[in-house]
């Protein structure tokens, strides 16, 4: 009983700080839509910090570790979102997780360099690269307690425990009885309908991230008497706690923190009472890692799949049909440049250095395959190149000759890839992603640590081989090779990528649903392409290796993995040329920062990891965004073809069709008008010149069959989406830069398409957000007793009509200026159509000036004043209902006159 009572009180010290950063993921990705691989360096990044202003320049404890958790880490957060976070929650998942991962690598090496410099400067610093047995915010040596026989507790882990159920209450509080509370919910719900309610979702989301880097700021102080100074084990930390964020489904904060405290009792119950494995070596350090790959595994909800949209289109392709010279002469000649530079103008040093980033390359290009073609990021391609190279080794030492050890060990890595990727398929983009991690650190714990696979601590030799007169022991005659093995291997994955099957592996990539629906099965597609991408990484690895002349089990690890694919993707993932000027940057960069600007290694880490801050303006790399700009600047520099201005469709009678702002010319009640607008999404236009206004106390109908542009002026109206040409003017002032929030704020209210509320907060929490004031709300509820009665129950409880009404009723107490519904009538029944038509109406009568987009006429034209048709993006005829005639309105539907 003595040792479960141990077991579960040191299970709960770690589970706390799990807690807390868990807490702190759940809250950034609501806010933002972005997992942060970096959350454990930040929390590595305030214990070196606090660490230093303690020990180092001699704070006390508690100004420091309060300086690090209420200004330091809040404004890391802060400025990380400003900087970053913001711009790639507009990305794909892809560059999310790498460029993260990115900031994992960096923050600790800036950290450490920053240390590095102020101890040059004569700082009083203390040397802070994995230093252990570090004191904490409480007493140092710390206090001891015993409860019981055997049973103690210390101060460090009362600390730990009381400020949790600290924090575990503000946070309840915070959420739950403040109006930020209830905002930043909001925005977890449904971002862009928080912004149409004019409230900033950019200022919750750095709200959010402050509070997230607090949090794990709070767990780096607390965890330095824990874990030291090791930013490996902090980022080992964190990736266990993201299994209690999947506990919270990364939307819970009370799930998750729960889920942090049971993770760390979990983890140390395994630990000890799982006797029957004390035989197999690092079992016990590598639990935390089985709990998060089981965890993901059970936990993780893959989202139904639906439509056909491309959910990652490639970027164009501007070279496209361009002759071979076009496409490849630049490459060409820079492989013949480089073949003629070895036998010429490099020296030894030099040529063995071009030589080690090609080796590397080969490896670089397995991320073409996983990520550029399969859309998968793997962080398991480390242990892909350990492992071929130790069977390598392995099977050299017995006698084998170098090629067949080399074709075995390439096997053996495919076969490694294809056993960690039937698990973890099911899977996708950053759950993937961790569940790749946790078995690399696995196969580091476990797997590497068989005596007759690393052979100890020495490892295994890989002489380079020899090839009749052609001795690769030589670096130039090495390098040689390597650049005909790297142009083989790429010429072999641009042939695949434009074979059938490479076609099939883009349209997985792009829109898997609709890949399923022509016949592609996504599953065996993407097992064949890790099972590829392992198998090349493998012999990359064993030809790596082979350079090195020797390999061991800590040589390429997890971590390490980490930092290539920081590297790759931030050059370009879906091209193999653009792996290798990642290879080759990768081994020069160091050196050449080394000989010029510093000697420490920290630096090299430092801009390797901050490349993933490119992602965010160019994600597919910045190799890949050289040709785009020279096509976008030919384009900008060619003459404007003339082209002849389409006209306006035809109306019935003959006549022109009328300007909807001629009639009310300077009538000082517009209180909405779009003069010349056109819009549109991704370069294609899908409003052309359109026209439309509308004064208070007005409701004008706007109708069009699908496709007319209907949502699109919608969304333009209410600032969601930016005008190409024309303006927008809202009150007769310009808002045409306004965005969502600030047309909010100046009146301009949108009710969107389907149903304008926050499902997973309460019938009075949707109704606090617009009316602060309780007398307005309980107005509301006098004028609908049925949501009176229901005004604890979550809103996306309701049936359609309720969900309507709901949606509707707040704005009766305080009118907008301008309100926009998009179909306001989707889906309800006709009994309660009239009701919410019956309350269009009596907005109106208030001053309201509705604009209302419907494809059923026949029930908005009984309240409209004014009609307009929209067809193929542009207003075909616009006037005043009594004009609306069945040919004009058949017309305006079918494109023909009955």
């Amino acid at each position: 009983m003595g040792d479960l009572l141990v077991f579960v009180l040191s299970g709960l010290v770690s589970g706390a700080l799990y807690a807390l950063l868990a807490t702190g993921l759940v809250l950034s990705y609501s806010a933002s839509g972005l997992f942060n691989f970096a959350h454990g360096a930040t929390a590595y990044l305030c214990a070196l910090t606090f660490y230093e202003l303690h020990s180092g320049l001699g704070w006390p404890a508690v100004p420091a570790a309060l300086l690090v958790v209420f200004v330091l880490a809040p404004g890391l957060g802060w400025g990380l979102d400003r900087l970053m976070f913001r711009r790639l929650a507009r990305v794909g998942e892809t560059a999310q997780i790498v460029a993260t991962i990115g900031l994992l690598v960096a923050l600790p090496a800036a950290g450490l360099w920053v240390v590095e410099l102020l101890a040059d400067a004569g700082a009083p610093v203390q040397p802070a690269e994995n230093q252990f047995g570090l004191p904490g915010v409480g007493p140092s040596p710390a206090k001891s307690w015993q409860l019981t026989d055997g049973v103690g507790i210390d101060s460090d882990q009362l600390i730990t425990w009381v400020v949790t159920a600290l924090v575990a209450v503000a946070l309840w509080v915070l959420m739950r009885h403040t109006r930020l509370g209830l905002r930043l919910r909001a925005a977890v719900d449904n971002r862009s309908l928080t912004e149409l309610r004019g409230i900033s979702a950019d200022r919750l989301s750095s709200v959010a991230w402050m509070i997230a880097s607090g949090l794990a700021g709070l767990a780096g102080v607390l965890a330095t008497p824990l874990l030291g100074l090791s930013a490996h084990d902090f980022t080992l930390f964190l990736f266990v706690s993201a299994t209690a964020a999947v506990i919270g489904r990364f939307a819970s904060v009370p799930l998750a923190f729960a889920g942090g405290l049971g993770l760390g009792v979990l983890q140390n119950l395994v630990a000890g009472y799982a006797s029957f494995a004390e035989s197999v070596t690092g079992f016990r350090t590598a639990v935390p890692f089985l709990i998060l790959f089981g965890g993901l595994l059970v936990l993780t909800r893959r989202a139904r799949a639906a439509g056909v949209a491309a959910v990652d289109p490639p970027p164009v392709d501007h070279l496209a049909g361009a002759p071979w010279s076009r496409r490849w002469g630049v490459w060409a000649a820079g492989a013949v440049l480089l073949c003629v530079a070895f036998y010429t103008v490099t020296t030894p040093f030099w040529s063995g250095l071009l030589a080690q980033g090609l080796a590397v390359a080969l490896v670089f290009m397995s991320f073409t395959v996983v990520t550029g073609l399969g859309a998968m990021v793997s962080l398991a391609q480390g242990t892909f190149v350990t492992g071929a190279a130790l069977v390598a080794g392995l099977l050299m030492s017995r006698g084998w000759p170098f090629v067949a050890a080399l074709a075995v060990g390439t096997c053996v890595a495919a076969l490694l890839g294809a056993l960690v990727a039937l698990p973890a398929l099911r899977l996708g983009g950053r759950s993937l992603a961790l569940a790749t991690l946790a078995l690399a650190f696995l196969a580091d714990q476990v797997l590497f640590q068989l005596r007759w696979l690393r052979n100890g601590d020495a490892g295994w030799s890989i002489p380079r081989p020899v090839f009749g007169p052609v001795d690769l022991s030589d670096d130039r005659a090495l390098g040689v090779a390597l650049v005909v093995l790297v142009a083989l291997v790429a010429a072999g994955l641009t042939a695949l990528r434009n074979s059938p099957s490479g076609r099939a592996m883009l349209a997985v990539r792009s829109a898997p649903a609709a890949a399923v629906a022509s016949g592609v099965s996504v599953l065996r597609t993407k097992l064949l392409l890790f099972t590829l991408s392992a198998g090349l990484a493998g012999f990359g690895g064993v030809l790596y290796a082979s350079y090195n002349t020797r390999i061991t089990a800590t040589d390429f690890t997890a971590m390490t993995g980490l930092v290539w694919l920081a590297v790759v993707v931030a050059a370009g993932v879906r091209r193999p040329q653009y792996a290798v000027v990642a290879g080759l940057v990768f081994a020069v960069a160091p050196r050449v920062l080394s000989d010029y600007v510093t000697a420490s290694a920290h630096l090299p880490v430092i801009l390797f990891g901050l490349a993933g801050l490119a992602l965010a303006n160019d994600p597919d790399g910045y190799c890949a965004a050289v040709p785009v700009r020279w096509a976008r600047r030919r384009a900008a520099a060619a003459p404007a073809a003339s082209a002849a201005s389409r006209g306006s469709a035809p109306d019935p009678s003959g006549a022109p069709p009328p300007n909807p702002r001629a009639s009310i010319a300077g009538a000082a009640d517009v209180a909405l008008e779009l003069r010349g607008v056109t819009a549109g999404y991704d370069g294609g236009l899908v409003l052309h010149g359109v026209d439309l206004a509308v004064r208070a106390g007005e409701i004008l109908a706007v109708l069009g069959p699908n496709g007319a542009g209907k949502s699109t002026a919608c969304r333009v109206a209410a600032g969601l989406l930016p005008v190409g040409t024309g303006a927008v003017y809202v009150g007769g002032r310009d808002a045409t830069r306004d965005g969502a929030v600030r047309r909010s704020r100046a009146g301009v209210l949108l009710a969107p398409e389907g149903r304008g509320i926050f499902p997973a907060l309460t019938i009075e929490e949707n109704l606090a957000l617009y009316l602060e004031d309780a007398d307005a709300r309980a107005a509301v509820y006098a004028r609908f007793p049925r949501l009176a009665e229901r005004r604890r129950i979550p809103a996306g409880a309701l049936s359609g009509g309720e969900q309507q009404m709901l949606a509707l009723a707040p704005l009766l107490q305080r009118p907008p200026a301008v309100l926009i519904a998009d179909e306001p009538s989707l889906g309800l029944a006709p009994r309660v159509v009239e009701e919410v038509y019956a309350l269009l109406t009596e907005l109106r009568d208030a001053g309201t000036a509705l604009l209302l987009v419907e494809e059923k006429a026949a029930e908005i034209l009984g309240i409209a004043d004014t009609v307009a048709y929209l067809s193929q993006g542009r207003v075909s005829w616009c006037g005043p209902r009594d004009e609306v005639e069945a040919d004009r309105l058949t017309e305006a539907y079918l494109g023909m006159a009955t």
